[in-house]
């Protein structure tokens, strides 16, 4: 194995401008391991977040690098190379959870007709939704005209699928409104998807001026506002806050226009992550955290494993023919690609449209 090499590439974890490509050979495989070639992998915003949050939700923790270091998590494609597991053969494809490097070399454990469990010592702690990766030739939601697709909407939807039915099950916190921040974002737009075929419920979104054209375009929203707009939001009714951003400035906007109209604050995503914090003592309840994973678990409880998948695989076939009106797709392969469009998501100066299709092979 001495002659395969991985290249990864870092981030420095308290400093995400800083970055370093590394080189580290592969170690001889041993029973249950499986190595993978990273063959492609989506980018956006998200995986901005699972950097921002690594030490605070232990996204770091997945894929291990040397001392101040971090892999940032993406979802993709990986292709078998070696294999010393039964069940799991030379060539096969499988999608999940990656790191941003050019080979992966996994621990098996329970093997299935639909994929395979992670079980490396530093994953099994870790949310299971993560460590589940999925053959590609048994899986109902995979279509191969739609892989760029999948790897960039796919997790973002599940994470939208969630909050929806979250917020349904506590039937909207008594709300009829859902106010959207960050909602030029994929999950944002996602989220609308579900919460706009539910029926009769207003869909504010929230967007900075220059992104507000397209969020109209979407056509998901009932009401579109810029951040310098929340004063003007009709305040009488009580809403339910989805907060994408992050933005510690816009949280206190929203809290001290609405004061006790807010019912409930959801916090999700990070995509002003260098505007976090907001002050003290704010109206209204105090942020929640939204961690999928545990509304995963609770789902599957409940409606069993093959049930939360039928349920979002039905609303992901519908959601991911309309990502053709609004998202376009760009392919960059090789490292100065790969760190170029990881700087501009990390600056924010991607394109609402935009979804990148990465590879560390040029």
């Amino acid at each position: 194995m001495a002659d395969i090499v991985s290249t990864d590439f870092l981030v420095r974890r308290d400093a995400l401008g800083k970055t370093k490509f590394v080189e580290t050979p592969v170690p001889a495989l041993g029973d249950g391991d499986v190595l993978f070639k990273v063959a492609r992998f989506g980018f956006s915003a998200n995986n901005i977040t699972y950097a921002v949050a690594g030490d605070m939700m232990s996204y770091w923790n997945f894929f291990p690098a040397e001392e101040g270091w971090g892999r940032v998590p993406v979802w993709g494609f990986g292709e078998v190379l070696i294999s010393n597991v039964d069940g799991i053969d030379v060539g096969e494809r499988f999608y999940g959870y990656w790191p941003m490097s050019t080979h992966y070399l996994a621990k098996v454990g329970k093997v299935d007709d639909g994929g395979f469990v992670e079980v490396s010592p530093n994953r099994v702690a870790l949310p299971g939704a993560y460590n589940r990766y999925v053959r590609l030739s048994a899986d109902p939601g995979y279509r191969a005209d739609k892989e760029a697709e999948h790897m960039l909407l796919q997790p973002l939807f599940m994470t939208s699928f969630l909050i929806d039915d979250f917020l349904a099950d506590e039937d909207f916190f008594g709300t009829k409104e859902v106010l959207i921040a960050s909602a030029s974002s994929k999950t944002a737009i996602a989220l609308a998807f579900m919460l706009a075929n539910r029926g009769p419920l207003r869909i504010v979104g929230l967007t900075s001026k220059g992104n507000k054209d397209f969020v109209e375009g979407l056509g998901l929203y009932t009401n579109i506002a810029s951040y310098e707009e929340i004063g003007d939001l009709d305040a009488s009714d009580p809403v339910v806050y989805v907060d994408m951003s992050g933005d510690g400035g816009i949280r206190a906007d929203v809290h001290n226009h609405f004061k006790d109209n807010l019912a409930y604050d959801c916090a999700v995503g990070l995509t002003h992550y260098d505007k976090m914090g907001a002050p003290e003592g704010l109206p209204g309840p105090a942020p929640q955290m939204f961690f999928a994973p545990d509304h995963a678990k609770k789902r599957v409880g409940e409606w069993g494993a093959m049930g939360l998948q039928s349920r979002v695989g039905e609303a992901w076939m519908s959601f991911v023919d309309s990502a053709k009106n609004w998202m376009d797709v760009s392919t960059a392969r090789g490292r100065d690609e790969v760190e170029a469009v990881y700087r501009d998501m990390l600056a924010g100066s991607a394109d609402p449209r935009a979804g990148f299709d990465l590879s560390l092979y040029d």
